[in-house]
């Protein structure tokens, strides 16, 4: 009687061997996973710049076409953005008849790439192979195009460069 008790005891734990080969798998997954997760991340910032120049683009435009054609100067565009406005385009942080119109955005997104990331300010200075240090993104007055403000050298992980976004 003793000694079926004593098997049973031994065979209920597991040996060194299934244990490493049980550690050995789990690094064989984590080897192909956490690659790939990395990746991930890189493709992320690429999307958050499509996304965010979509919804600057679209409220420009929309400003533009709710005030004759015309785009807002530079030094406005923040205001422009994200206050309300009236026909003439001066702002107002409240909303009342005298000014309908907007605000577009809550607030300006920054840039999710680049050395200029974070940051949710504008230039005029076309980006190139210098970007204008500070501002996240450029902004042309006249024909209201809005790009990343990144160097040449600042590209995706298919190579292509931001500011050509």
């Amino acid at each position: 009687m003793r000694s079926s008790i004593r098997n049973q005891r031994r065979v209920r734990g597991f040996s060194l061997i299934e244990l490493v080969i049980v550690v050995v798998i789990i690094a064989i997954i984590g080897a192909i996973a956490i690659p790939r997760l990395s990746r991930g991340s890189a493709g992320a910032a690429d999307s958050a710049l499509v996304g965010n120049l979509r919804v600057l683009r679209s409220a420009t435009d929309l400003y533009a076409t709710e005030h004759g054609g015309t785009y807002p100067s530079i030094t406005d565009l923040p205001s422009a953005l994200t206050q309300y406005s009236n026909d003439v385009g001066t702002f107002s942080a409240s909303k009342s008849t005298s000014y309908p119109y907007g605000p577009y955005l809550r607030v300006v997104p920054p840039l999710p790439v680049g050395t200029n990331k974070n940051n949710s300010t504008f230039t005029a200075t076309a980006p190139g192979a210098t970007a204008a240090a500070g501002a996240g993104w450029y902004y042309d007055a006249t024909t209201g195009s809005l790009k990343a403000n990144c160097s040449d050298t600042e590209k995706d992980g298919k190579n292509v460069a931001y500011n050509t976004y």
